[in-house]
């Protein structure tokens, strides 16, 4: 199993949590990961810490696809491999209307069909086959649409990219997550129970026959929040905050990917249930009703043992092949040392 560490966004102040960072490193970690939302950038401190380090990857989880276009995003990937040797990965995702429309200024569009049509355009800019082309139903280089005075001519890129550049992408809806099968090298849940690989299988397979490829040639590396302390309630409450604000608050009502997926895994009158309070205002009854069964299928939480007993599930689907990397939010040091001491 591949651990990578989650490190987020910032708050009202950009900082980076370094002795957190050389500690993963240390651990044999493979991965730390940015993330984005409507402040902090993911890519400027993806920068900073491939600058400050030497072995560990550095990836986005995520860049916002609308907030760039893929050939800035292609710019980024192959400036930040060729400055660090190597070890910069590409998490894209298409973030929700809310953001995209509200803050970036640009039309949410169709999610899927965004998303293959970027890695697309990406990787035929990584591999340098030729001047970049393309023709589709949200991208078109050279632009020939509303405005254009016609001038564009296809380009191909002055640096030569590595072809092998990772692309993972977001995904928990069928359509995103086969679609990430089929162009990407690997897809982020943003949770996920190690027993139920079931509620993604039948979506990757479609992905992966459409590309010729198989799973062994995709990465499934979700989300795993990680609190060790003797109070497991505690804990639990943590991941429950969380829970609560996708499942219950990130979309409307009949229109909120995270309430589908958590219905898919088995807790449709659960997340009904918890949306219904959360656009009500209770936020404290919604955190309430995500059930405790929940948090321990898609988290590693509570007495060290616990965790370690919890583990061995995580293990066992790796052995399967069917969660290759665990992505972590994980803030204590201790807790990162158990969870080298689990999975490396």
């Amino acid at each position: 199993m591949k651990l990578g560490l989650l490190l987020g966004y910032s708050g009202a102040k950009l900082a980076l949590p370094m002795d957190a960072v050389r500690q993963a490193e240390l651990l044999g970690f493979d991965s730390v990961w940015t993330a984005e939302a409507y402040g902090s950038d993911a890519v400027t401190p993806a920068a900073w810490i491939l600058a400050l380090t030497n072995k560990i990857k550095v990836g986005t989880a995520i860049m916002q696809m609308p907030a760039r276009t893929p050939a800035m995003a292609a710019m980024t990937a192959m400036s930040l491999d060729q400055l660090s040797g190597g070890r910069f990965i590409v998490g894209l995702g298409a973030s929700g209307p809310q953001v995209v429309e509200g803050w970036h200024g640009v039309p949410y569009g169709k999610p899927v069909t965004r998303t293959r049509e970027y890695i697309q355009i990406m990787k035929q800019i990584f591999e340098r086959k030729g001047p970049v082309e393309f023709d589709g139903g949200m991208y078109q280089m050279p632009y020939k649409g509303p405005g254009a005075t016609g001038l564009g001519k296809p380009l191909k890129s002055i640096l030569h990219g590595d072809p092998n550049i990772p692309i993972y992408t977001a995904s928990i809806t069928p359509a995103g997550v086969s679609a990430s099968a089929e162009v990407a090298d690997g897809v982020f849940p943003v949770w996920m129970s190690p027993e139920k690989y079931s509620v993604l299988e039948p979506s990757i397979e479609k992905g992966l026959q459409k590309s010729g490829r198989s799973k062994a040639d995709f990465d499934v590396a979700p989300f795993v929040g990680v609190i060790m302390d003797d109070n497991l309630d505690g804990c639990r409450a943590f991941i429950k905050d969380f829970l609560a604000l996708y499942i219950g608050g990130m979309g409307a009502k009949g229109k909120n990917f995270y309430t589908d997926y958590a219905s898919r895994m088995g807790y449709g009158d659960d997340a009904e249930k918890i949306q219904d309070l959360y656009l009500a205002g209770k936020k404290d009854e919604a955190r309430a009703a995500v059930p405790d069964a929940l948090v321990d299928e898609v988290a590693l939480v509570g007495p060290e043992a616990r965790i370690r007993e919890r583990a061995k599930d995580w293990n066992a689907a790796s052995s399967r092949g069917e969660i290759n990397t665990m992505l972590l939010n994980c803030q204590q040091p201790d807790a990162m040392e158990v969870m080298a001491d689990c999975f490396l």
